[in-house]
């Protein structure tokens, strides 16, 4: 277990450093953090309790544009630029080459005689003795993307930009012990802040990218013009490993969420006994649920498979009623990932009963046409191993489809034969080919929250709603899996940041059940006569309360 708490003096919160624009490798010299930034090439002090910002290389920051790594071992700085890895005095800044690769480096780190350098391109992490500068072996890269690199003991920690993630190394053998998402995308560097009052560490990971925001322009026909902005920033990451289970719980949020719908029918109806049914927040592993209450009207509750749903209940719905109905709920919720490995589930046990159902063609999965089954063979050729197969069909999906919204989902054997799908048809094509190969699973969802980590108590609308499924290892349970945001390069390879993992602003509402849904007389209702979308404009709002460390 690593467990990193909030709780330590001084307090542990965002740092925006003055003067950044984007912040890469990081380090700290005692109390003091040491930041790069790659674009200006400045050379950062910083003070982690005020954010006062110092440039350490005033007269020399043109050599120092476009460094991505840097490391501090005793009072030598170590820093990779190009395809060089250097160190130089901090007293003088007059560096030197310690090595040259064939390729550009990302990250470096430095633990007495060993020097661990990062390389995208060639998908390694290189180690060299310090010393004599010669290569000692190389270790498998853990992702696809871009990596900075720190030493703790006998544990080596990498950062990938691409994967969002967080990896926890043996320093000996280059095995991955565990890895958790990051509250925010693109993390560029991390360091271990040695506190000395408790003699814990807090692990502090730097991010840089950009955001788009609106110009006031006065001197413009346009006044209001939308643009990007370089957003950089440094931020704890708090961890929290459970070995047994193999599940890494990292930083979550106390989050204020809101269901409502406003009656606003397209035509003039009338409807006696009508009971409107809304899925509630899901109890999971990541998410905890501490209040619920009605907004508008009250509801009565029902629980289905161990979920709850909210029922509103109309002896009549006349024409020109206006209502406003729903629920609001607060949440603790957080990052998960699973650390499994395929040879975690060789041995499998048999499905718990009535499973069944996670088999077959309930939801218009178009399982019985050809161009499905002939999809769902070819998918996973001859693999064996569950959790290969599983990984094997949504890479065949991402190979398959490309991303687009769509005014309504259309089945999966016409998504695939067209090319392009949203995210329910993802959720479609990953249903039915991983059902016709027997392994089990169920649509999850239905909304995320805006991923703005840092604004907090400000109203946050999700411009859609998001759907993703759960597959089921015997031994195991319910294991999550994205739709397509990890489907981000043609051919890829595709990062596996959602891949048994979800990011903190992914909200479980109603598992495995139907999100709304209305009854007549206690019966279900004709859809070509009445549907929730003719009915009522949904408001689904956010409000992130707290920040809140793993349990």
């Amino acid at each position: 277990m690593a467990y990193f708490s909030p709780k330590q003096n001084p307090p542990f919160g965002t740092i925006r450093p003055y003067g950044a624009y984007a912040l890469q490798g990081i380090t700290f010299s005692g109390d003091n953090l040491i930041a790069i930034d790659s674009v200006r090439g400045y050379l950062l002090e910083i003070d982690i309790t005020t954010e006062n910002t110092t440039i350490l290389n005033p007269y020399k920051a043109a050599d120092f544009t476009d460094v991505t790594g840097i490391a501090l071992w005793e009072d030598t700085l170590w820093y990779t630029r190009d395809e060089q890895v250097l160190f130089t005095k901090l007293s003088d800044l007059q560096p030197q080459v310690f090595a040259s690769l064939p390729y550009r480096v990302d990250g470096v780190a430095v633990w007495e005689s060993t020097v661990y350098v990062t390389c995208q391109r060639a998908g390694y992490i290189f180690i060299f003795n310090r010393k004599t500068g010669t290569q000692i072996t190389k270790f498998y890269a853990p992702g696809i993307g871009r990596e900075n690199i720190t030493v703790r003991g006998e544990e080596l920690w990498v950062s990938d930009q691409t994967e969002q993630t967080v990896y926890c190394m043996d320093r000996a053998t280059g095995e991955i012990i565990y890895s958790v998402l990051t509250p925010f995308d693109s993390p560029t560097g991390l360091a271990f802040y040695p506190n000395r009052q408790n003699h814990e560490n807090l692990l502090y990971v730097a991010y840089a990218g950009e955001e788009a925001y609106i110009r006031d322009d006065p001197n413009s026909p346009d006044p209001h013009q939308l643009t990007f902005r370089d957003r950089t920033f440094i931020h704890p990451l708090y961890c929290h490993y459970d070995k047994a289970n193999k599940v890494g719980l990292s930083n979550g949020y106390l989050i204020e969420v809101s269901y409502v719908e406003e009656l606003s029918p397209l035509e003039e109806i009338f409807l006696e006994n009508l009971e409107w049914r809304i899925a509630l927040p899901s109890n999971t592993l990541r998410q905890k649920v501490r209040h619920i209450e009605a907004v508008g009207m009250p509801f009565t509750e029902e629980i289905v498979d161990g979920e709850k749903i909210a029922v509103f209940k109309f002896n009549t719905l006349k024409p020109n009623e206006a209502r406003l109905f729903g629920w609001k709920a607060l949440i603790e919720v957080h990052s998960i990932k699973y650390n499994l490995t395929p040879r975690d589930v060789e041995k499998q046990s048999s499905l718990p009963p009535n499973f069944e159902r996670y088999l077959v063609d309930n939801d218009n999965l178009a399982m019985d046409t050809e161009t499905v089954r002939r999809a769902a063979a070819e998918a996973i050729g001859t693999e064996t191993n569950l959790l290969r197969k599983v990984l094997s069909i949504r890479n065949y999906v991402y190979d398959k489809l490309s991303y687009g919204i769509k005014p309504h989902i259309d089945t999966p054997d016409i998504a695939l034969e067209r090319g392009v799908g949203s995210c329910g048809e993802y959720v479609g094509i990953l249903l039915a080919l991983m059902r016709l190969n027997g392994i089990p699973c169920r649509t999850i969802g239905r909304y995320k929250c805006p991923p703005y980590a840092d604004r907090f108590l400000v109203p946050l609308m999700p411009d859609y709603n998001h759907v993703w499924i759960e597959f089921y290892l015997p031994d195991v349970g319910w294991v999550p899996m994205e739709s397509n945001p990890d489907d981000i390069q043609e051919g890829g390879p595709y990062p596996l940041r959602f891949f048994m993992g979800l990011a903190w602003y992914h909200i479980e509402i109603g598992k495995g059940l139907k999100f709304a849904g209305l009854t007549i007389n206690g019966g279900p209702v004709d859809k070509e006569n009445v549907s929730i979308g003719e009915l009522a404009i949904n408001h689904v709002r956010f409000k992130i309360l707290q920040e809140i460390p793993p349990l």
